[in-house]
């Protein structure tokens, strides 16, 4: 194609002023960018060109010639003089126009004579001509093109706004098919009475020595609860009088709000299938996910659809899941009546007893003396002896030996803490106590807790590998919950465990007390309450990832389990994600605050009193440029990089050749996208960056000797996830783990690559409001950023993100290290007093409105976490997994 790079060449042809500039032009915020009615505008009539399809730009694939006509006419009875300029295009000089229709388009022109430049000078419009140019873009990287073009005609100006997506064959084949529509909701049918179904046959043989109560909600303070009004137990905030009441409360207001959520699932006119065993199988979109949860042992309700209303439902017990199909016994009558054809309505509900277990650990933590509920409440300061000790492990630093050393003094009192930020070695410091006490205090017995079956096996993992301890296998138990599949267990700790007929169990109790460690996750811990172990057994008492679980959940190992002289050890991060929890009443009045984080209240914790609290401050995972902003942010600027060597990074970075010449490992790809919905989906995606982050991928995996496992993908949507989760399956590598931060809090990954996804203000702002995506949200980002061991790559709309000023300090923190590539920057915004940024950060309560839970995690007998989608209009609130 030849070229013009000015003027036209023709000597009556006047110059037009040199080009202007644009910045980011949000057309889902601002629709008056493309609202032309070209009839009202002017007596000089210009089309629109690259009109919206659907209300969203036009595609065009990358390297091909996007072109569309203008036609510019004169409707006045005097010529008019016309020039036409494009005022500014970006990505800068992406359009051009022409007086020819390109020869790529239709091939119908020579190529000689088809010529293209940035204006079109000085022509006269006689009266009633119509003139037609054209308006072509070929964009060589994929994203949002935009243009401003305007046209002078006598006195007027006439702006056009054009906007093109320039996109590949992957994120051409990610386009929504089905258009965004808001869900209705379903019909509910009441369930006053119901025809019982088949239960599973039952885990345990035996009745539980202290049975947990029902913990009904009155229906007093229910009435109160759904009118929205404050609960007069929970006004006067938590003191020590009213403790128990308080959180029962709370967790009243939660259990309805999952009541609530609950219903989004249930299903109208299905059909179920008959299976072998007598079972009836019922299809459950989304089950795979988790959306929504449910185990053995939970029930459904069903009736055929359409039947009178005063007919009572038939309740379904699950016996088996699979895939996204759960199998069902009802009452005989039921099967027998089931005939093909037949439609059934269906309401889904949850399982309490998670709930129930907090209920009743919140009402024994009244018997918990003061001094743990409480440490600001008393006077006397805990003083710990210590002594010098012979570490187990290898290459324990000073702090970690330190909080050995306190643990091994402590005489029982208040918690004790390990404050562990990211990649500081918080398992490791337990584990080194575990065995100190194992191998050199033969009288003390262990009780260590987890939030999710996945971080209980791996303390397991880590406390069975150290050789320089003679651990006897019948001298540690892993505790598993009813629910749990068997599967789920590595071959090698299911003799650790204890199952019958394919369920897991819990022992009887003179088998437990013979235990000297036994490890479970925080909930599984109820079953020793349960089969009758007594307040004290445990010398010691360890919770891990503290700050993930509600105050409520921490008390079910501890309220039940310790007395005044048990050491209680609490580890985790305070400044990272925090408990996941569904109704937001309940999380703005405390429920959402961790007890690790209400402990930091206190005095004796927030100073960094020896006596009490530990902070690991040496970083053994991330390259230091990574760890250089949470440092700063979030922790003071205390932590010590100390990972030993920084040659993969280098590696990494010469061999993917994603910046030449640089070895900055925090990278960040500016792409302005777009972001949709599709269906009755409220899940946002943005198919832009999947398919860039599908190419950084594939150039990490081509570049050298980069596993799949090695990198991981984080993103906030749950239908980002699953569309790329869908390409990298189709490209033939499904072993890249993509999740949210929940999902990755805890975990690792040589390479981390995070997509964004928003690349609209508005839902930005929505997003702002109600704590979603990554924004607003300091310790998800936080968590977020300091998953990369080597190399760190943020994919996402600069102009979006940099609204919120902790993505805006990582997006120049990049840009001054020369370690940005892509789209247009916004206008740099100063970054936030960094003293302001640590009391927001630790006095906030940033909730999650609707998480996704860990994969191991159902809300059954086992796991603290229910997967639960709230409904909403603007977005999925799907920013929760945990793992």
């Amino acid at each position: 194609m030849g070229s013009v790079d000015g003027g036209w060449d023709d000597d009556e042809y006047s110059v037009i002023g040199g080009k202007g500039e644009i910045g980011f032009i949000d057309y889902q915020d601002d629709k008056s960018v493309c609202s032309y009615n070209p009839i009202e505008e002017s007596p000089i009539v210009i089309s629109i060109p690259f009109p919206f399809v659907d209300g969203k730009p036009r595609s065009v694939f990358l390297g091909e010639t996007a072109t569309d006509s203008v036609t510019i006419r004169n409707t006045t009875d005097e010529a008019v003089d016309l020039w036409t300029k494009i005022y500014a295009s970006n990505p800068e000089d992406s359009f051009t126009l022409s007086l020819m229709e390109p020869t790529s388009v239709n091939g119908g022109n020579n190529s000689q004579d088809f010529l293209e430049s940035y204006s079109l000078e000085d022509r006269m419009l006689q009266p009633n001509e119509t003139l037609t140019i054209w308006l072509n873009c070929k964009p060589k990287e994929i994203g949002l093109y935009t243009s401003v073009v305007h046209f002078d005609a006598g006195d007027d100006r006439i702006e056009r706004v054009v906007f093109l997506l320039a996109e590949d064959k992957i994120s051409r084949s990610l386009a929504s098919k089905r258009p965004y529509s808001k869900s209705t909701r379903k019909k509910q049918f009441t369930v006053d009475t119901f025809v019982a179904g088949s239960r599973p046959l039952r885990a345990v043989g035996r009745p539980s020595k202290n049975r947990l109560p029902r913990y009904d909600i009155p229906k007093q303070v229910r009435e109160s609860i759904e009118s929205k009004q404050t609960p007069d137990a929970i006004t006067e905030g938590l003191i020590r009088g009213n403790y128990a009441i308080y959180f029962k409360t709370l967790l009243m207001m939660e259990e309805i709000q999952m009541e609530e959520d609950m219903r989004t699932y249930d299903m109208e006119n299905v059909g179920m299938r008959k299976e072998r065993g007598d079972f009836l199988s019922l299809v459950v979109p989304g089950l795979a996910e988790r959306r929504p949860s449910l185990v053995h042992g939970d029930f459904i309700f069903a009736k055929l659809a359409n039947s009178d209303e005063a007919t009572p439902p038939y309740q379904g017990f699950v016996h088996r899941v699979e895939a996204d199909e759960v199998y069902l016994k009802f009452a005989p009558q039921f099967h027998s009546g089931n005939f093909s054809g037949n439609l059934y309505d269906v309401h889904f509900t949850y399982n309490r007893l998670n709930v129930r277990r907090q209920y009743q650990a919140v009402d024994a933590a009244e018997n918990l003396k003061t001094e743990f509920l409480f440490p600001s409440d008393c006077s006397e300061n805990r003083l710990i002896e210590t002594t010098p000790l012979v570490p187990i492990t290898y290459n324990l630093n000073e702090e970690q030996m330190s909080s050995v050393e306190m643990i091994l003094g402590c005489k029982g009192g208040p918690p004790y803490v390990i404050y562990g930020p990211p990649g500081t070695g918080k398992t490791m410091t337990i584990v080194e106590a575990i065995l100190q006490l194992y191998k050199n205090r033969k009288d003390t017995r262990i009780l260590v807790c987890a939030p999710s079956n996945s971080a209980a096996d791996h303390l397991l993992e880590k406390i069975l590998c150290e050789n320089a301890v003679n651990i006897r296998e019948n001298e540690v138990f892993r505790l598993n919950a009813t629910s749990r599949p068997l599967d789920d267990v590595k071959s090698e700790y299911k003799r650790f465990c204890f199952f019958d007929e394919f369920l897991f169990k819990c022992p009887p109790l003179c088998a437990l007390t013979r235990y000297r460690i036994i490890i479970s996750t925080y909930m599984s811990a109820s079953f020793l309450y349960g089969e009758g172990v007594e307040r004290g057994h445990f010398s010691h008492i360890f919770l891990d990832e503290a700050g993930q679980a509600s105050e409520p959940e921490s008390m079910v190992p501890i309220s039940n389990l310790s007395q005044r002289d048990t050491v209680v050890v609490l580890a985790g991060d305070p400044m990272q994600l925090g408990p996941v929890i569904y109704s937001k009443y309940a999380e703005n009045f405390g429920l959402g605050k961790s007890y690790l984080e209400r402990l930091f209240e206190c005095d004796y914790y927030c100073n960094g009193d020896e006596n009490y609290v530990t902070k690991l401050v040496r970083n053994y995972r991330c390259h230091p440029h990574i760890l250089h902003l949470p440092s700063n942010l979030f922790y003071g600027g205390e932590l010590i990089a100390s990972k030993e060597s920084t040659d993969d990074t280098n590696s990494l970075m010469s061999l993917v050749n994603l910046l030449p010449g640089r070895n900055f490992p925090v990278l960040f790809f500016g792409v302005q996208g777009c972001d949709e919905r599709e269906g009755n989906n409220p899940s946002w995606f943005n198919r832009i960056e999947v398919s860039k982050v599908v190419d950084v991928v594939n150039k990490l995996i081509c570049a050298g000797d980069m596993n799949e496992a090695d990198i991981g993908v984080i993103t906030p949507y749950k239908q980002q996830v699953l569309k790329l989760k869908k390409v990298f399956d189709d490209l033939d590598i499904p072993d890249i783990k993509v999740g949210s931060v929940e999902q990755f809090q805890g975990q690792e990954r040589k390479v981390i690559v995070v997509s964004t996804v928003r690349s609209t203000i508005k839902h930005n702002e929505f997003d702002r409001r109600h704590c979603l995506g990554f924004l607003s949200n300091p310790r998800r980002f936080n968590v977020a950023i300091t998953r990369a061991m080597s190399l760190l790559i943020i994919i996402g709309n600069p102009h979006i993100i940099s609204k919120d000023p902790y993505w805006n300090q990582l997006l120049w923190y990049c840009v001054d290290n020369d370690s940005y590539q892509g789209c247009g920057l916004p206008e740099r915004q100063d970054p936030l007093d960094e003293s302001q940024e640590q009391e927001d950060c630790v006095n906030s309560n940033y909730g999650v409105e609707n998480p996704q839970p860990s994969e191991e995690a159902g809300w059954g007998e086992d796991s603290y976490r229910t997967e639960i989608s709230k409904p909403v209009d603007e977005a999925e609130w799907s920013d929760g997994w945990k793992s």
